[in-house]
């Protein structure tokens, strides 16, 4: 007859010694304590799965007690009763655990924000990853991402909607259903339950850039920046901002490198604008001479209006904005994006300039009368003069010109 063994007690388990080479303290049924030179305690199980001898580690002592190994020994025998190898049944669930963990929310999203970033501007891509670290991978990223539930996502955009972010919370709906729609293309996701959430938001009230379109009300702002007392490269952006009327985005972002002195453009290239499409600004003498002042002062570096803490970066998005705050605009008399809606109400209203010429200008998408959409240089000599006439027409105001209408040209 076989040995019959005598199970362990606590305090064996406990007061067990280390040898000069580890042993066993068996407990039965397969179960026992590996002692190891180094104090050591581990629980082993052995076993035998289609003629084979086979070991299971279940942990070790004292994070795993006696009691809690033996229960480990009765889960492994049901599996064996029922023809399965608890063995092959660990590995494949450490397995699942680990690809759950690799397609969490927060590693797809992170992925995905590598993969397409460079299609983005700078400001786009940190945008998106500050709203994605603030508000959606403290309570999602850790979640593997075929087990986020529509309510899930749902909880998110009403903590950020309770903040009173409204437009906010819809942009990171967006942004949930654009990592949702990468997982579904990578085969890591079934589908995307943002589409879900349709609806579920209040929508956002249209707001419109605070502009000032009076001529004599951008004739005072005009002089205003003109005395204002700040940083000199924050006032050139400020003399630029009405001439050029590009977005506050492209204009902080304006490099040496894309000014052409000899033909007098700005050559802005595609990843910076919002439509990824190439753009010219023709430069007018008045910017021009902007330019030429301040290159002295910054052109030693990458960008005309570099942030006051490294030149390795632009100036903030808000430098524009602030410097007007500084001079007494109220976000409801005049913001940066405002220039580009006091251009377009002047120049169609005033100055009765071709609206096509306009739009072309202002980067929107403009097409022919066969529906395909102008290239960057289409009207360039027309938008040059328009470019000139506006600035020529902005020193006008500010000397104190009256406001004469121009006659539409047929």
């Amino acid at each position: 007859m076989p040995k019959r063994i005598t199970p362990l007690s606590d305090i064996q388990v406990r007061t067990a010694k280390p040898q000069g080479k580890e042993f066993k303290l068996m407990d039965g049924f397969g179960l026992y304590l590996l002692v190891t030179p180094t104090n050591g305690k581990l629980w082993r199980f052995d076993y035998r799965f289609g003629d084979k001898r086979k070991v299971l580690a279940f942990g070790a002592y004292p994070a795993l007690s006696l009691a809690d190994a033996r229960q480990r020994r009765e889960d492994a025998k049901k599996l064996l009763a029922n023809g399965i190898d608890p063995g092959e049944m660990k590995k494949t669930i450490k397995q699942t655990k680990i690809d759950l963990e690799e397609n969490s929310f927060e590693i797809i999203a992170l992925e995905w924000h590598t993969k397409f970033s460079g299609q983005w501007s700078e400001g786009h891509a940190l945008t998106i990853m500050d709203r994605l670290k603030r508000d959606v991978f403290p309570w999602l990223g850790s979640k593997p991402i075929a087990e986020i539930k529509p309510v899930d996502i749902l909880a998110v955009l009403r903590r950020v909607e309770g903040r009173g972010a409204l437009e906010t919370a819809h942009r990171i709906r967006t942004i949930c259903g654009q990592v949702l729609r990468y997982a579904v293309a990578t085969g890591r996701a079934e589908r995307d339950i943002a589409a879900d959430l349709r609806g579920a938001l209040p929508p956002v009230r249209e707001k419109h850039h605070a502009a000032l379109t009076d001529p004599k009300e951008v004739a005072e702002l005009l002089r205003a920046i003109d005395s204002f007392v700040g940083t000199f490269h924050v006032q050139c952006a400020l003399k630029l901002a009405p001439i050029l009327f590009v977005r506050p985005g492209e204009l902080r972002q304006m490099e040496w490198a894309e000014i052409d002195f000899e033909e007098g453009r700005w050559n802005i290239p595609a990843e910076k604008m919002k439509m990824k499409i190439p753009h010219i600004v023709p430069l007018s003498r008045q910017a021009m001479a902007i330019l030429k002042e301040l290159q002295p002062l910054t052109g030693f570096g990458k960008y005309v209006f570099p942030n006051h803490r490294t030149p390795l970066r632009p100036m903030t998005d808000n430098a524009i904005n602030a410097a007007l705050r500084r001079m007494g605009y109220t976000s409801e008399d005049q913001t940066g994006h405002g220039f580009r809606a006091m251009a377009r109400t002047i120049l169609d209203e005033v100055l009765q300039v071709r609206p096509d010429y306009i739009e072309h200008q202002l980067a929107h998408a403009v097409k022919d009368p066969n529906g395909r959409a102008y290239n960057r240089t289409a009207h360039l000599v027309e938008r040059k003069k328009m470019m000139q006439l506006w600035a020529d027409y902005l020193d006008g105001l500010k000397a104190g010109a009256k406001v004469i209408p121009f006659i539409r040209a047929a």
